[in-house]
């Protein structure tokens, strides 16, 4: 008789193979799960589908859509897809452009600034570094910004809705753990304008230095009235700041639960859209659209993952994991850096969403013998995952940028301008670990313990 954890293993091979392929992940998932679980639960006097394999898929796919946090995805991305279709960002990025003219790298540090308020607003990665490619990169370029660092700027600022709440990322993340999405809203503030600064602070220290790798604004685009600069600072940023305050501050101070205030703020959003003029049907029916391609992208991963994780736990596999991690006599430092490692290595080929829901599972369960706190984890995946779309060879973020950047703006040149950036993420990893306060002293200020 066949091994079952052998199989659980083969079962593991194939999946990463036929990812690495290219098949669509949500349904290998489910694909594996169904063809090795009607084997493990195979019973020679059943009905073809009297196997329990049918009755864990249906069970897993109610639990999925029946499942109170998930329902905050859809509703944050109708959200972020209606203040991305307002027009707020040009009229925001002009405003702080303008404000910050006298700030070495002003166009620089106005983008990444604009890119951190932008992804409170919509946590989607490919849309901002869209967007803000489509508005700030060009102007850059014709500032004489090098090419290397204005593309680095977009990229690494486009990432910052991966960490920054509301996250969708997090969202998945407690779900897989069974954690407080609250908690780890409130965990995840500080760490990710901590990045932010750091990638502005890293921006002026160089266009110090080196001024023409960043040239200043010039006058005559900087000779604006104060009074006219803190108007528009204040019609373009001070709307948006409200309806995230709201939400966030809603959340974290126990007034709604994620899903509510998520729910006030996409009916904010069209009130926003509405409000400056840029609200049409068929807005509205795209933002829709895309709200509920990528839901049913992400609900589709975990009924696969369920399933798949359902059998491949019940062959045996992810005892067989555990034994020879704990039989390695790892410390807690070495196993978080091995941890930390594999996910960055799966940056490379898989989305952040294929990571969480598939492989982060796998280390939960060894947490407890560790003793490594699930918060502290999940933050540091956090801002691992910023490397998945800035590290060479399959950096999303260089892509979304590279499909609408001048065409002799070369792949290359986006890679290296991305390597700045990448070192600065794993330096914030590296103050969270040593300083852990920068990620629990709000969550334990708010609600104890």
């Amino acid at each position: 008789m066949i091994d079952p954890g052998m199989v659980a293993l083969v079962m593991l091979g194939i999946l990463v193979a036929t990812i690495m392929i290219g098949f669509p992940v949500a349904f290998t998932l489910m694909a594996l799960g169904v063809g090795f679980g009607y084997y493990a639960y195979f019973q020679p006097d059943q009905a073809f589908f009297d196997n329990r394999v049918f009755y864990l898929l249906t069970q897993n796919t109610f639990t999925t859509m029946n499942n109170d946090v998930l329902v905050a995805i859809p509703l944050f991305l109708l959200m972020g897809y209606m203040v991305e279709r307002s027009n707020l960002l040009d009229k925001l990025f002009f405003s702080v452009q303008l404000a910050l003219k006298r700030v070495p790298g002003s166009l620089a540090v106005a983008t990444l600034l604009t890119c951190a308020l932008f992804a409170t607003a919509t946590g989607i990665v490919g849309a901002v570094v869209t967007l803000m490619g489509l508005l700030a990169f060009p102007q850059m370029l014709k500032a004489g910004y090098d090419v290397r660092l204005a593309s680095g700027v977009i990229c690494a600022g486009g990432c910052l809705g991966i960490l920054i709440p509301p996250s969708i990322m997090l969202i998945v993340y407690a779900a897989m753990a069974g954690m407080s999405v609250i908690q780890l809203y409130a965990a995840a503030i500080i760490p990710g304008f901590l990045l932010a600064g750091m990638y502005c602070v890293y921006v002026m220290v160089l266009a110090t230095f080196k001024p023409h790798l960043a040239p200043p604004l010039p006058k005559e685009q900087g000779n604006v009235p104060l009074a006219q600069v803190v108007a528009m600072v204040f019609k373009s940023f001070v709307p948006l700041a409200i309806l995230i305050l709201c939400v966030l501050g809603a959340i974290m101070f126990g007034l709604a639960t994620p899903t509510e205030a998520a729910a006030v703020g996409a009916l904010g959003a069209v009130v926003l859209a509405a409000a400056y003029r840029s609200f049409t049907w068929g807005r509205l029916k795209e933002s829709v659209f895309l709200t509920a391609r990528t839901s049913a992208m992400v609900c589709f991963l975990f009924v696969g993952s369920a399933t798949f994780a359902g059998v491949f736990g019940y062959l045996g596999g992810q005892s067989i994991i555990e034994k020879f991690v704990l039989g390695l006599n790892m410390s807690p430092i070495t196993f978080l850096i091995v941890a930390q490692l594999i996910i960055f290595l799966l940056g490379w080929p898989l989305e952040w969403t294929e990571i969480i829901i598939i492989f982060v599972p796998i280390f939960l369960p060894l947490l407890p013998h560790f003793h490594i706190d699930p918060l502290m984890f999940g933050l540091l995946v956090a801002l691992n995952l910023q490397t998945a779309f800035l590290s060479p060879p399959m950096a999303m973020a260089a892509y979304y940028l590279k499909g609408i950047a001048p065409k002799h703006v070369l792949l290359t040149q986006i890679f290296s301008g991305c390597m700045p950036f990448l070192y600065i993420v794993l330096l914030s990893m590296l103050v969270v670990y040593v300083f852990p306060q920068t990620a629990l002293w709000l969550p334990r200020a708010i609600y104890g313990g």
